[in-house]
This record gives C-alpha cells, structure tokens and sequence, in this order.
C-alpha cells in the first residue's frame, strides 16, 4: 500500500461517490470514479486501479457483469457494494471473483479500512511469495511464486484469495482455522468481518479441486483445515 494508490469507486449515485472519495483522499488515495458499468470496465482495463469499489446496481451493464468480465483479464481487488441484504447477491459476487463486499448504508471508516486490509495482504503477498519454496502434499503442489497450483500434474486456475486461503490452509496442515481467523490471516482484517467470505471461498475451491488429495474439511463449530485425504 502507497500514497500512489489509486481507487475506482464505481457508483450511479453521486453521494456515495462524493462519501467515499472524502475518506479514502484523507487517507491519501487518489480516487476515481465513474457512475455506469461500460466505462467502469474500460478504465479498470486501461488505467489499472490498485483496487475497484464497485456498486452491484448501476445502469446498462451491472456490477457482477463488470466483475465476471474484468475478471477474465485482470485480478485487481474489487470490493462489491450492494444495496440488498440478501445473502445470494454476495455468493455470486464473491464466486465471480469480487473479493469483498459490503452491504449499503456502510460505514465510510470500515470502507477505508477493509481497502487497506486487501491492499496489505496483497503487497505482503507478493514479497512472501519470493521467500517461500513450491511445496507438495498428496497430488497437490503449490508455487508461491508463480502463484500456480497443480492437481495431479494439472494446473487448476484460481483468483488471489483463493490460492492465498489455499496456500495458508496448506502451510499449516492439520491446523484447524476459525472463519474469523482466516480472515484475519488470509483478508488482513483487524476487526470481525462477516465470515460467509471464508465460507464461499471455500465451497469455490471445494468446486475447482476436485480430485485433490489432501481435502479441505470441516470442523463443525469451529471452522477448516487441510487434511490428508
């Protein structure tokens, strides 16, 4: 995270633009915006934000459009903002590959905050990642440093929170993870967040590792570990 990050709050309604620009410029992001899905996606592809906030209604394309496009090219962090609710709205968010989301009227701080939480663990990513060595367990293996997964000699695609949950499950096998926990770890949240996050994200590599050995199990009332299959 830098003073040179840049956000895109993407938003038909110009006080929520206004809202968050007035935080996220006293934290020293610059900050910019658009107010429909179609020039959203062309300026995420052309000018490469450090991280998208991305409103689900807007007019012509909507936000999980946008993010299901974006995420074909790019995998800069978006936080989805949804008027609704309903948790199904956040499902498919998340499994198009949003990496956050959070439900209108929000506070403008936890904004601010969840934006700095990602960024850090993503600039903490890429440093680890030069530090630690491809690992192996069962038909699995795991390079940090090209962030690629194998199952079985096959090379499975997963986005940045998938592979980062992936990766910290399997640096510590066995070990079982609160939600809370795993998002404090793997999202960087310093406070309590809502843990259907973790548990999305976990049905999505359920989904894409199918075949794998170790597996990802559940510990009823706690949380997950990776365990041999």
């Amino acid at each position: 995270m830098s003073a040179s990050d840049t956000i895109l709050v993407v938003d038909d309604e110009q006080r929520i633009i206004d809202l968050a620009r007035m935080y996220l410029e006293q934290d020293g992001f610059q900050v910019r915006s658009v107010t429909n899905g179609t020039s959203a996606r062309r300026m995420i592809l052309q000018d490469k934000p450090s991280l998208v906030v991305l409103d689900l209604m807007l007019p012509g394309m909507d936000g999980l459009e946008v993010c299901r496009r974006v995420r074909e090219q790019s995998d800069v962090p978006i936080i989805m903002l949804t008027a609704r609710s309903d948790d199904i709205d956040k499902i498919v968010g998340l499994e198009l590959g949003a990496d956050d989301y959070l439900t209108k009227p929000f506070n403008p701080r936890e904004l601010v905050a969840r934006i700095k939480a990602i960024l850090r663990r993503t600039d903490r990513a890429g440093a680890q990642a030069e530090a630690v060595p491809a690992m192996s367990i069962g038909n699995l293996r795991i390079d940090p440093q090209g962030r690629r997964i194998e199952v079985a000699g096959e090379v499975v695609e997963l986005r940045m929170k998938e592979f980062d949950l992936l990766q910290h499950l399997a640096q510590n096998k066995g070990v079982v993870f609160s939600r809370d926990r795993l998002l404090n770890v793997v999202w960087g949240y310093d406070f309590v967040g809502e843990t259907r996050t973790v548990d999305v994200h976990i049905a999505h590599l359920r989904h894409k590792l199918r075949g794998m050995t170790p597996k990802i199990e559940t510990v009823w009332g706690v949380g997950y570990k990776l365990e041999d299959g």
